[in-house]
């Protein structure tokens, strides 16, 4: 939608800025022990793994970090089992998200959630009430440094990929579900470097917020919601007027 920022960017923005404080690295290791919980411990059998070390080794997170996270996914370090979970929700003038998050204690992570939302204009959504609203893909990043458009696009296609959306820092290439793994697989043989690769929920009919107010509160609630502990993932329909991010920001 030209004329608007994407949500998506300011947040990929933020996460560089999260690295540096720690928050990344939870959640990359939340994701390693999931994903080794799942799949087994070996990355060469467990596509998902490899997935959560690469995107790991991606922001820096230190070995002992993703050695101690993979145990931790196959039981060798004792507690509690993490467990995968999803929430659904409203914000402010009805903006819809989607919570993915790992956790030992879910009455504890549901509780925390639904106060989150109550006490920001929002509510908890009973299951399947907002993912209808969006669609399941596969994501792919590669850095535009060196890598043209076409080029791009050339080499995501012939991977088995669906889109490609491009701007002057990366590459995005969506997949379906079930072919990530094979496009990821085509496009390091043909020498592109991957940044990141995960499942996303992408909104069918994004929202635009053009009221100043409205925006600022549908922001504090997505930054509460992906600075939660237990949270791996937010997956929000609104997008933010040029204009309302310019006054904002100011």
């Amino acid at each position: 939608m030209a004329g608007h920022n994407k949500w998506s960017k300011v947040k990929h923005i933020k996460a560089r800025v999260d690295a540096i404080k720690g928050r990344v690295f939870s959640k990359c290791a939340h994701e390693i022990a999931l994903a080794a919980r799942a799949g087994g411990g070996d990355v060469g059998m467990n596509h998902r793994l490899r997935a959560a070390v690469d995107n790991a080794k991606a922001v820096s997170m230190p070995k002992d970090n993703i050695d101690r996270a993979i145990k931790k996914g196959l039981g060798e370090l004792g507690g509690e089992a993490i467990q995968e979970v999803s929430y659904e929700g409203y914000g402010p003038e009805g903006i819809a998200f989607i919570i993915e998050a790992a956790t030992d204690n879910l009455n504890r992570t549901a509780a925390d959630i639904r106060t989150i939302f109550s006490k920001n204009g929002g509510s908890v959504a009973t299951p399947g009430s907002v993912a209808y609203q969006f669609d399941r893909k596969g994501e792919i990043r590669v850095a535009a440094d060196g890598v043209g458009e076409d080029q791009m696009m050339d080499a995501a296609i012939m991977a088995g990929a669906d889109d490609v959306q491009s701007d002057e820092s990366e590459h995005v290439i969506y997949t379906s579900p079930t072919e990530l793994a094979a496009v990821v697989t085509g496009l390091r043989q043909a020498g592109f470097a991957i940044v990141s690769e995960k499942l996303v929920s992408v909104p069918q009919n994004p929202s635009v917020v053009s009221d100043p107010d409205i925006a600022r509160h549908v922001m504090k609630l997505y930054d509460l919601l992906d600075g939660y502990d237990a949270t791996l993932n937010v997956f929000t329909n609104f997008e933010v007027a040029d204009d309302v991010l310019a006054a904002l920001d100011a």
